[in-house]
């Protein structure tokens, strides 16, 4: 009994500890001096969530025979770390609750150095243990955080332990109902980062807003903040070399002009940029362009682009799970480039890095969101907080990104006062912490202004920059053909994409057009489609529904779907559909006659 109130005691200081603030996130990690604490984890899958009140994050040893403790990591089964638990195990392909997970290290301590434990990514809810001290917690399933661990790393043998939950919650984001598999575990990169006692935390080194031949920007110090502390800019290909003096908060911001290559699909041109402060020193591959709208259209560089996409889930193609690997990202952004997208929506979270930066060398736009999916607990408190938390670590990890155009805010929300006001509140968040880039949301509510006439009239389009409407003309309602009649039109003078549209397919299943799951009939959903979005006046992009095949728990059709949503153009092997070529030749009609960017 006594044993057991101990335990109880240290969970409730352990919770006490782990639910401190995280700070800023730092940026540009692959920049950074690191330690990969990827591979083998051991791990005890705790479906009851006893592990908190039993001290696994102690890792305890018996200290003789007659000592009990009920649980061994070292003797436990292993994971691959990044990966999520459900399809390396057969056994947790539905799994919903507790993993923890450990891994033994060594580390050196060295002098005048911090140390700080960054995770990409783990869904959905994580608490982090250093040598059984608790060093934070993040709720969040697709952004990633970081913490310190300096004062609780050991010179020598050292042990991380994780809690990782993925139980669904009506308070959560996303809540208790997706159309996505709930991969649960580490699913991104793990590693130890290494600073000075004073460094670069985060840092924006973008276009000014407005303008083509000035940058401006700011550096955030973490540390000393005594201020006049010095800090330097240079972009050597350019020419630039500036440097900008902290204030009290460790805040250097700068202004200078430049004449640069600007970063566009057809030429996505980035530079080396060098950032330091006395021994810290962070370079980064950055690209600068503008980004805006004027009237019903999207203008990169100041000229009118078509944004001629594709959205996807971060699905791996092949192996199945969650994506994370440059390999991964290579061969997704890979179709998409084959298909004959400038542009790709990642749906309906925010994806992995590999994919950001990909995008930015591939010259891909990006449309980037946050998991505010469905209906939300628009009247939670707890729940806005994790929304505004999720855009703001999204923004801060990629706002240096010229691949990310556009912000997305929601997906298929219900018209709702409530849900007014928590999307409002996530705009003015997106705004502030991001003057530079567009705003937008996927909507599916439209009012019919008669026969086969439709205007979307979303009151959450009086505060976007760019309209996403979804809609699923022959599959959902209507019949392909139907597509050809219908006209849309929105309440707002801004760009309008078409941010989803398409039909399941199984790869192989053949029959007429008028056979659904067949790919004539997928194939025949696009040839409608695109004849109706070409009667769109000022129809600024699309991004039909999908790449690629993903798992979806609520897709059980036996020898159809078996758990995947089979919208995608390609199965989930890699495997082409009939509607891939009528997409990509469509894409192909549009590029010919679009003109080029200057």
């Amino acid at each position: 009994m006594r044993r057991f109130l101990l335990f109880f005691l240290l969970a409730t200081i352990s919770q006490t500890q782990s639910s401190q603030v995280q700070t800023a996130l730092m940026a540009n990690v692959p920049g950074r001096k690191t330690a990969s604490l990827n591979g083998a984890w051991h791990i005890v899958v705790d479906p009851l969530e006893s592990g908190l009140n039993a001290g696994y994050y102690l890792n305890h040893k018996p200290k003789d025979k007659r000592e009990l403790v009920e649980y061994d990591f070292e003797a436990s089964e292993t994971l691959s770390v990044p990966g999520d638990w459900n399809t390396q195990k057969e056994k947790l392909l539905f799994y919903e609750g507790s993993v923890w997970y450990e891994k033994s290290f060594s580390y050196s301590r060295r002098e005048h150095t911090r140390v700080f434990v960054y995770l990409g990514a783990v869904n959905y809810l994580a608490r982090i243990y250093v040598n059984g001290e608790a060093v934070g917690e993040h709720e969040g399933g697709f952004t990633p955080f970081d913490f310190e661990v300096t004062k609780v790393l050991h010179d020598g043998d050292n042990f991380l332990v994780i809690e990782a939950s993925n139980q669904r919650r009506d308070d959560a984001v996303p809540a208790l109902h997706t159309d996505w598999w709930n991969y649960g575990g580490i699913t991104r990169d793990v590693v130890l980062i290494e600073t000075p006692e004073t460094f670069i935390r985060d840092y924006w080194i973008q276009l000014a807003k407005g303008s083509r031949d000035q940058i401006g920007g700011w550096v955030q110090l973490d540390g000393d903040h005594r201020p006049q502390q010095p800090v330097a800019i240079e972009i050597p290909e350019a020419g630039i070399k500036t440097s900008a003096i902290t204030d009290a908060q460790g805040r250097a911001t700068f202004h200078v002009p430049a004449k640069l290559q600007l970063w566009s699909p057809q030429d996505p041109k980035l530079y080396d940029v060098r950032i330091s402060y006395g021994d810290d020193v962070v370079h980064d591959s950055i690209g600068f362009r503008t980004i805006e709208t004027r009237g019903p259209q999207i203008l990169l560089n100041g000229e009118p682009i078509f944004l001629r996409g594709i959205s996807l889930h971060e699905e791996a193609p092949i192996r199945g799970g969650r994506a994370y690997s440059v390999e991964d990202a290579q061969t997704l952004l890979g179709w998409a480039k084959e298909l004959g997208c400038n542009f790709v929506r990642l749906a309906h979270y925010p994806h992995n890095e590999n994919e950001i930066r990909l995008a930015d060398r591939m010259g891909l736009l990006v449309w980037s969101e946050i998991p505010v999916y469905w209906d939300i607990a628009w009247k939670s408190p707890a729940a806005l907080a994790n929304a505004r938390a999720q855009l703001r670590d999204m923004i801060a990890r990629d706002h240096n990104r010229a691949a990310v155009i556009l912000w997305s805010l929601s997906n298929e929300t219900p018209v709702d006062p409530d849900r007014l006001a928590f999307l409002r509140t996530l705009a003015e968040d997106a705004r502030r912490l991001d003057p530079t880039r567009l705003i937008t949301s996927a909507m599916n509510r439209v009012e019919d202004d008669g026969a086969d006439r439709h205007v979307l009239k979303d009151p959450i389009g009086e505060f976007l920059d760019v309209l996403g409407l979804n809609e699923y003309y022959g599959w959902y309602y209507g019949r392909p053909e139907d597509a050809d009649r219908q006209t849309w039109t929105s309440a707002y003078d801004k760009p309008l994409i078409i941010s989803e549209f398409g039909g399941d397919a199984a790869y192989g299943r053949h029959g007429d057009v008028a056979t659904r799951w067949t790919e004539e009939y997928q194939a025949s959903i696009f040839v409608h489609q695109r004849n109706m979005v070409k009667k769109i006046p000022h129809l600024a992009g699309l991004s039909p529904w999908l790449l690629m095949d993903f798992r979806s728990p609520r897709r059980p059709l036996p020898g159809i779907q078996d758990y995947y949503n089979r919208k995608g153009l390609l199965s989930n092997m890699g495997q082409r559909k009939q509607a891939f070529s009528v997409l990509q030749n469509f894409y192909r009609e549009l590029h010919e006659h679009e003109p080029p960017l200057k």
